[in-house]
């Protein structure tokens, strides 16, 4: 009986080790017959598939504006398209139906995946009046970088009042939608027509909060806060109206494979200033009083503020307190290069 177990013990210890040669000599092979390689293994995003000599940023640089009406933003623009071939990027305008701010679903699908995957026009830079697009949430490879430019809710609302009767000096001759209507800012406050209701202006804040049905709900304390989150974490650079020369500035030192040459263009081109409205009479105190009641002034003010208080927190700290530009450095690296 003892010879019989033995005999047995043998025999799986012979089978057993058998199945492990067999598999050994299975998987060597299937590796190298398969094509599969030990970086198939590794993750997706390693440091390799971004090292600069595989990925050049700059020559897949996509930024989007999307502009805010009355705001500078025409000037701008015409910056960059006396620019563009000069720097060798593409310039385009995004015109969505009937004017419309927001994109419908498979639009906002369509859009994030041609941007993204467009390479033919890359650099880019995108331009239009469109709200806030994320393009995390569609599954996107690479985001764009978002700028605006924000300017005071009352001028910019009263800037448009009069941009609506009398046009500009930009196209001249063309018939704006309320020509022939002399009634004045001052006026329409005080007879409390819908054209200068306070409603108006909100529109600042829809377009930094984003396709949310909320950011659109005037008045929202929440798309107040999620405009401000969207300035901070998805903008790359928020500049004024009033000071659109720093802007352009900040913009050259930070992106120069598209700004290269910015600042001289803006300072000596005569496109440089377009799009003053004509017949603009600056309101009353009393009427400015009275929008400054209303709540949504207030939301719209107090993201104006924000975004100045972080532009010149950004502008700031480019120039140290001697006049240098700050610059960084990399010190104290173990071990060398030449020894890893």
């Amino acid at each position: 009986m003892l010879m019989l177990n033995r005999k047995i013990f043998l025999i799986l210890l012979f089978l057993s080790s058998l199945v492990l040669a067999l598999f050994f000599l299975w998987t060597s092979f299937s590796f190298k017959d398969r094509g599969f390689r030990q970086e198939n293994f590794l993750p997706i995003f390693n440091t390799q598939n971004i090292n600069s000599n595989l990925y050049n940023f700059d020559e897949n640089l996509v930024v989007i504006y999307n502009r805010v009406p009355k705001t500078a933003s025409t000037s701008f623009v015409n910056l960059t398209y006396s620019l563009c071939k000069k720097n060798q990027f593409h310039v385009l305008h995004i015109n969505v139906t009937g004017n419309n701010h927001v994109l419908s679903l498979p639009n906002q699908m369509r859009f994030a995946r041609n941007i993204t995957g467009w390479s033919a026009m890359k650099p880019a830079f995108y331009h239009g009046h469109m709200a806030f697009l994320d393009f995390s949430k569609f599954g996107m490879p690479q985001k764009p970088l978002y700028i605006n430019i924000i300017r005071k809710p009352l001028d910019r609302l009263v800037s448009y009042y009069y941009f609506l009767r009398y046009g500009d000096d930009y196209r001249p001759h063309l018939v704006r939608h309320r020509s022939g209507d002399t009634m004045s800012f001052d006026e329409c406050v005080k007879l409390k027509k819908p054209d200068c209701d306070p409603k108006n202006m909100w529109l600042q804040i829809p377009f930094f909060c984003g396709h949310h049905s909320e950011c659109f709900e005037p008045g929202s304390k929440w798309a107040l806060e999620q405009a401000k989150r969207n300035l901070v974490s998805e903008y790359f650079l928020v500049g004024l109206t009033e000071e659109l020369g720093d802007f352009i500035e900040l913009l050259e030192l930070s992106l120069p494979r598209l700004f290269r040459g910015a600042v001289e263009n803006f300072k000596n081109s005569n496109k440089s200033h377009l799009r003053k409205t004509k017949g603009k009479i600056d309101p009353l105190p009393a009427t400015e009083a009275k929008i400054k009641e209303s709540k949504i002034w207030q939301m719209e003010n107090e993201l104006y503020y924000f975004a100045r208080d972080h532009f010149y927190f950004l502008k700031n700290k480019n120039i140290m307190s001697n006049g240098k530009q700050q610059d960084f450095l990399y010190e104290k690296i173990k071990p060398p290069p030449n020894q890893t």
